[in-house]
This record gives C-alpha cells, structure tokens and sequence, in this order.
C-alpha cells in the first residue's frame, strides 16, 4: 500500500471521528433531558405564569422543601430562612434566602435552581427569584434574596411535597464584580 493511500485511510478516518463528536455534541442536550427525565433529577420550573389565573384550592396541601448549597469553590453563606412551607396549591408564596460574603474580596455569584420530583417541575411557578440575576456582595455584606411562586392547582394529586434546591455558582472570574446599590441590601 503506496503511503499516499495510507495518508487518505487516516485523513478519513478523521473525519468521520470529528463527525461523529460534533453529532454527538448535537446529541448530548437531549440525552440529558431525557436522563434528567428518568431519574428525576433537576427539574426545571415552567416559563410566565398569570397570576391571575390563579384560583387556591383550599383543600389541598403541597409542603414545600428549601435547600441551598454552594458549589466547591463558594466561599458564601448561604441558606433559606425557614426549611419548608405549607402551602395551598394556587397560592402566591414567599421565601427569603440569605447570603453572607465572608471573604475579603467582592465577588460575583449565580443560582441555579432544580424542583424535584422532575414531574412536578412544571407545576412550579416562579414569579420573583433572585435566581433571575447575578448577585454582587462586597466584602463581608449580607444580602436577603426572596423568591415568590405559585404551585399550580393541576399539580398532580399524588405530589405532596416538593424541593426547591439551590446551587450557588462563583462567577467573579467571568463577571468580575461591580458596585451597585440595592434597597433589601444590609450589612451585619
């Protein structure tokens, strides 16, 4: 075999591996979605919701679980101020998270949320989070974060408890962080 035909074997081969990645690349957001979908793992909350559609059933009760964890490299305090609710699906709610900076230096964070179970996710609305946006602390600054929603009256009936779990996310190396001002900020 002449080395130009071993040079375009190779050169082939290549290119299907480099196909196949990129396919596969293509391939990775569903596959996820369909994992998280199977072991119920971080359900992702619904898009708007009118709050005027909004009629409480009175009979039923959903408790509600708060969690707040911080990634490896965040330094941050970071938890809800009561564990759970109870709440009446239809129900406009509210609970505050706080976070501390005890480091020296300002940084820059981002929560990510997840609703378990995953099937509930979709009935879980929420109309104010600090999830939203990037939290800036300066050093040692404290901050009360609420997050207001509504679990939706369709929620299935076998759902009686949901969690709310929060992951908080160092960004300061993407986003370095800058000044601003915000009326719920308090120092200790």
């Amino acid at each position: 075999m002449s080395e130009a035909m071993s040079n375009r074997r190779l050169v082939t081969r290549l290119l299907l591996v480099v196909l196949g990645m990129f396919g596969f690349g293509f391939a990775l957001v569903p596959i996820y979605d369909v994992m998280c979908q199977a072991f119920g793992i971080n359900g992702k909350t619904s898009g708007a919701y009118q709050t005027s559609q909004s009629v409480v059933d009175e009979s039923r009760q959903v408790r509600v679980q708060f969690l707040a964890t911080n990634s490896a490299d965040m330094v941050w305090e970071f938890h809800p101020v009561a564990d759970e609710l109870v709440v009446h699906p239809g129900q406009t709610m509210e609970m505050v998270f706080i976070a501390r900076n005890p480091s020296d230096q300002p940084m820059t964070a981002q929560a990510i949320p997840s609703v378990a179970p995953s099937k509930a996710a979709a009935f879980f609305h929420k109309t104010e989070c600090f999830c939203f946006t990037q939290q800036v602390l300066q050093p040692g600054e404290r901050i009360e974060m609420p997050v207001r929603f509504i679990v939706d009256k369709d929620l299935p009936g076998d759902v009686r408890h949901l969690t709310l779990a929060y992951t908080l996310f160092d960004i300061t190396a993407r986003k370095p962080p800058v000044a601003q001002a915000t009326l719920n900020r308090a120092t200790p």
